[in-house]
């Protein structure tokens, strides 16, 4: 299967008005497919993320994944650990970056998805944006996305500051992990509106709605149509998901029951979506007096 290729933007800036720190054009992540999840802090981003790199090495996929978030728990379903930091290896060499080993801050996972958590600095210190810059230079470095056919960043909540936004400009496509509440499509309207920012300049597209822990989509459908949008996958709210994270595992570890095995070939076919039949979608934010027109109370 090959991946779909948008062309690459030249990095001239983030739109009006941004402060956002510009993409090192030595950053670029060539070659690999990569994909970006957003959502709601809670709603299922890590579980999703690493169900999704564990459905592409099923496919015969060389899997990269990082987590971007400071409490680094992206992928201990994959390592079953909890693994250190690329922003803790640094410091633990003062941040003399050339005395690292991959193995250092790469970790290899389920099925031969290799892991990699960023981190991120002390809670109200740096930014979250720097850390993902210093991950993507570590790897550059040391040719280690020369061998990836897909990398994924798993990023911590709703916020899209510049330094959370960070990862878009790496990505060719975002995936918003969404349930069918009226507070989960109000963050991903927010993440619209990043990602519309960030592809003025940048290769980001939106690549669609991953509903997650819902039973019904109708919400989400309304949203979609106002907006332009697509769901690319839908997970019900399956208790063999939930223990699986309990269980440190992924949901291709579980034992073959028939709400088990109907959820990993969902996942194998978002896997298989995003590698042959994705079409950048143009979609537009709505205004948030819009949102409650749409979707709020009466």
């Amino acid at each position: 299967m090959t991946a779909t290729r948008l062309p690459i933007l030249d990095a001239v800036g983030d739109g009006d008005g941004s402060v956002q720190v510009h993409l090192d054009e030595g950053q670029k992540i060539d070659g690999a497919l990569v994909i970006a999840v957003y959502g709601k802090g809670g709603i299922g981003k890590s579980t999703t993320s690493s169900n999704l790199s564990a459905a592409f090495s099923r496919l015969g996929k060389r899997v990269l994944q990082i987590g971007c978030d400071p409490k680094h728990d992206s992928t201990f379903t994959l390592t079953k650990k909890m693994v250190p930091t690329v922003i803790d290896v640094l410091e633990s060499v003062d941040f003399h970056a050339e005395e690292l080993r991959p193995e250092d801050f790469m970790f290899p996972g389920y099925n031969g998805v290799q892991c990699i958590e960023a981190g991120g600095p002390p809670a109200g210190t740096g930014c979250g944006g720097y850390v993902t810059g210093q991950t993507v230079k570590l790897l550059k470095e040391h040719h280690l996305l020369e061998d990836t056919d897909v990398v994924i960043f798993d990023v911590l909540g709703d916020v899209v500051c510049g330094g959370f936004a960070a990862p878009l400009q790496h990505a060719h496509y975002c995936l918003i992990v969404t349930a069918n509440d009226f507070d989960s499509i109000f963050a991903m309207n927010r993440i619209i509106a990043a990602i519309q920012a960030k592809s003025k300049n940048y290769r980001v597209r939106l690549g669609g709605v991953v509903a997650n822990r819902s039973r019904e989509t109708n919400e989400i459908d309304r949203f979609n149509a106002a907006v332009g949008l697509r769901t690319m996958a839908h997970f019900r709210d399956v208790d063999a998901i939930r223990r699986s994270r309990l269980k440190k595992c992924t949901i291709f570890e579980m034992p073959d029951e028939p709400e088990v095995l109907a959820v990993q070939e969902e996942y194998l076919a978002l896997a298989r979506r995003m590698l042959d039949e994705v079409e950048p979608l143009p979609a537009r934010p709505l205004k948030d007096r819009e949102i409650f027109d749409l979707l709020g109370f009466d």
